[in-house]
Order: C-alpha cells, then sequence, then structure tokens
C-alpha cells in the first residue's frame, strides 16, 4: 500500500469510530503518555492542538500546562514554528483549522517531542497529512525523544517510508 492508498485506508477506519469512542481511546491513550518514564522526567514538551480526527489533546494540555512548559506547533509558511503554552495565551485559527497559540517563537530546546500523524508502524515509522511539516521540523531535533500517539487503527503492519521521513523513537497506542 503506498502512502495515499495508506492514508485514504485510515480515513476509512476513523469513520468507523464515534466521537466518543476517539474521546474513550484518547483518554487512555494519554493516560498511558503521562505515566511514561520520558514524559515524567520531561520539562519541556512539544505537544499538539488536535484536528478533530487526532488523539484529542485539550485537557491534557489544561492539566498539564502549568505543571510543564508545554510547546504548541503553529505553522507558518511550509514551516511548524514552536510557541510556548502559557495560562495567558490567545488562541487563532490557522492553517487546517487548527487552534495555534498567539504568542512569540519559542526557541528554547526540548525534553520530548509528542508527534500526531496518519499512521505508524512498530519501527517507528510515520505518515502524516502529505504536506512534510513534521519531518522539516523533526530534522532539526534528531537528539530530541519522539514518541508519535495514535489511535489502535493507526498502528499499521508497515508504513512506506522516504528518506526524509523521520521515525519515532516510540509509539503510544492501546
Amino acid at each position: 500500500m503506498d502512502k495515499k492508498e495508506l492514508r485514504a485506508y485510515i480515513k476509512t477506519l476513523k469513520k468507523q469510530h464515534t466521537k466518543e469512542q476517539l474521546m474513550e481511546q484518547s483518554e487512555k491513550i494519554l493516560a498511558k503518555l503521562e505515566h511514561h518514564p520520558n514524559f515524567v522526567k520531561a520539562e519541556k514538551i512539544m505537544l499538539y492542538s488536535a484536528l478533530p480526527d487526532e488523539v484529542q489533546t485539550q485537557a491534557f494540555l489544561e492539566k498539564w500546562h502549568l505543571k510543564k512548559t508545554i510547546i504548541l506547533p503553529t505553522v507558518v509558511g511550509d514551516d511548524i514554528i514552536p510557541v510556548e503554552y502559557a495560562k495567558d495565551t490567545d488562541f487563532a485559527l490557522g492553517d487546517f483549522n487548527i487552534l495555534e497559540p498567539q504568542n512569540e517563537p519559542y526557541t528554547g530546546d526540548f525534553d520530548l517531542i509528542i508527534v500526531p500523524g496518519v499512521a505508524f508502524d512498530h519501527k517507528g515509522n510515520r505518515i502524516g497529512r502529505g504536506k512534510g511539516y513534521y519531518d522539516r521540523f523533526l530534522c532539526q531535533h534528531l537528539d530530541t525523544k519522539r514518541i508519535g500517539i495514535c489511535f489502535d487503527f493507526q498502528l499499521v503492519e508497515e508504513v512506506p517510508t522516504e528518506p526524509l521521513d523521520i521515525k519515532m523513537d516510540e509509539v503510544i497506542s492501546l
């Protein structure tokens, strides 16, 4: 299966789940994440504001943003620009209708980067939506631990890869 076919296949599988089922799975996946040793010891974490069909992170962001430094991606042109999520952060609808924080770009380092995706495999390979935003961003942070999170049906036998695709160190699912 090529990337386009895999994206279509996962989209079909997502439609077989209700919003409630995806929210329940999201809570379980994020509970696993918050007990993961890398999350426990991390102080500066890049997370993401979820699209409706991704592991839902809003409640998780609210829970952790006062205890850890949470950085969220914003999209500017073809690039991800990290922005710190603070208590008084304003949000605006960005590309792909994602709520993005409206603060100055974050220029520090990260202890952990949590990455969404359309599909992952057990070797840490990932495909996103096809624009390469995360691969371009992650190649600048290869020394930072990368954990992909996904619903169980997004974890497949094999993800087709290309030379510029960046692997996850680990994938958390149910």
